[in-house]
């Protein structure tokens, strides 16, 4: 008999993270695909590469076709592997259990539209600008946000440059608030040029706390202890 139960397994977070790291180890960012060449015709491949499919406020707010679908493109396009490596930890840290919670393809959907959303923001803070604007950061960010309202008492290890990389176990709601608050602090320090887009998380992150709190209610948050989950201090 067929059995039609969804299947089992953060399908959509793994996909995700497949996704994600195809598309970077064929980019010319990734440095392996010697197609790209080397020197300044590298440099110019991952300049084409990120205007191609990143989101340039300016282009984007003035209503260019072509840029209107760079929010959707930019969540799976990363400026390096530091850059890479940071997003997909996270994503598989607290996008599992986000997952299990939402389903399949609710999880999908907002992981996209709140990544759009939040590239969307930064744009619209920054319309002038020029800078390309690449990554899921700002999905993922929504991640956290829905997390921390969902399991704030899960068990997250983490580790904290300034106590030593000592690995030390907190509830996720001092480790996600610790995390925006850090956000918050760098995002007033930015600027409209090159860097992290902070802005974006901290949209991001208060798009999925939100979207968590409206779909659910108080009644459905975890209130005892989650299965302990494993992340950095930072993403």
């Amino acid at each position: 008999m067929l059995d039609r139960r969804e299947p089992r397994g953060p399908l959509v977070t793994y996909g995700v993270i497949g996704a994600c790291c195809l598309i970077f180890l064929i980019s010319p960012v990734s440095g392996l695909n010697h197609a790209y060449g080397t020197g300044d015709a590298l440099l110019a491949a991952q300049g084409a590469h990120f205007r191609r499919w990143g989101v340039i406020p300016a282009e984007l707010l003035a209503g260019d076709v072509d840029a209107l679908s760079s929010p959707l493109t930019a969540l799976f396009v990363h400026g390096s592997w530091l850059h890479l490596l940071g997003n997909m930890l996270f994503l598989y840290v607290f996008g599992a259990m986000a997952e299990e919670r939402l389903g399949h393809g609710e999880f999908g959907l907002f992981y996209l539209v709140c990544g759009c959303l939040a590239l969307v923001a930064y744009a619209a803070a920054h319309a002038q600008s020029q800078q390309t604007l690449v990554g899921g950061s700002g999905a993922i960010s929504g991640v956290l946000g829905a997390f921390l309202y969902l399991f704030p008492r899960a068990r997250v290890t983490s580790l904290y440059p300034f106590l030593f990389f000592l690995p030390l176990r907190f509830p996720a709601w001092i480790v996600l608030i610790f995390w925006f608050v850090l956000q918050w602090l760098a995002a007033r320090g930015a600027g409209s040029g090159p860097g992290v887009a902070y802005l974006a998380h901290l949209v991001g992150f208060g798009l999925g706390f939100l979207y968590a709190w409206v779909r659910f209610g108080w009644g459905a948050r975890v209130k005892t202890p989650a299965a302990a989950t494993e992340g950095e201090g930072q993403p």
